[in-house]
């Protein structure tokens, strides 16, 4: 009988998800670095680590740290010598548990709505934000929340730091091909280029009733707000809103977590 995997400690989520030569060849197969070779060649080659403090961090034995950076350094080899795309996803892993708030507990029957959170309004710069403020959400309605602090910079930690809170869905402003990444990976629903009010966006996802386009690709360097339309580098999407207060929540074409 072959022996059970054991899951992969690594210490969060990459900022930079895929990689492409200026020159590849048309048509070459990306090659996948899972997330725990990722994390091998960032021990050992990045932070200095020997094997065996690798190892320690990783959750795993020595013989394993090193079968599993040999297999990444094989495929950044592909890369580096056949000129193939790189892409980092998947893997059999858990983000490393670190210090955070003490949060409140999740139900199992309780949707965890964050949102990038700055004096009350949804924060437009997602990687550099400092607060997330957490709605539960049980039958449709918010039943807790609570801000708290991020304990972390950068949108892969951030991604990670959302996973281990238990969020299900994030409301954000801007956020850039990356994060959504990050987020996708750690399997939370994504309403990005979202602004105003934060709790008049979270009732109105508890509710099912905030719009919602999964093809949203915003970030902080090239957008505007011009009207009742928000304008992204990437692209631009008409935003629907609700309000609460005179002010407004708004977000892409009509969808439903």
């Amino acid at each position: 009988m072959p022996r059970k995997t054991r899951c992969r400690f690594i210490g969060g989520y990459p900022d930079c998800w895929r990689f492409t030569p200026e020159d590849a060849p048309e048509g070459a197969e990306t090659v996948t670095l899972s997330l725990d070779e990722y994390e091998a060649v960032r021990l050992l080659d990045r932070e200095g680590l020997t094997q065996e403090q690798a190892a320690e961090r990783m959750g795993v034995a020595r013989t394993t740290v090193t079968a599993i950076y040999d297999s990444a350094r094989k495929k950044l080899a592909q890369m580096l010598v056949d000129g193939r795309p790189l892409a980092i996803s998947g893997g059999r892993y858990q983000i490393a548990e670190r210090e955070t708030p003490e949060l409140r507990r999740k139900g199992t029957d309780t949707m965890r709505i964050a949102v990038s959170y700055e004096n009350g309004q949804i924060f437009q710069h997602f990687g550099h934000s400092e607060h997330f403020k957490l709605y539960d959400v049980e039958d449709g309605r918010i039943v807790a929340e609570q801000v708290v602090d991020t304990n972390g910079s950068g949108h892969g930690a951030l991604a990670g730091f959302l996973r281990q809170a238990g969020t299900d869905a994030l409301i954000c402003g801007g956020i850039g091909g990356g994060a959504q990444a990050a987020l996708a990976e750690a399997g939370i629903k994504l309403y990005g280029g979202c602004r105003g009010d934060a709790d008049a966006a979270a009732m109105a996802l508890a509710a099912g009733k905030l719009v919602y386009n999964p093809t949203v690709r915003c970030d902080h360097h090239d957008h505007a707000h011009e009207g009742g339309e928000h304008r992204c580098g990437h692209g631009e999407h008409s935003c629907g809103s609700v309000t609460r207060g005179g002010e407004e929540a708004a977000g892409g074409h009509a969808g439903k977590f």
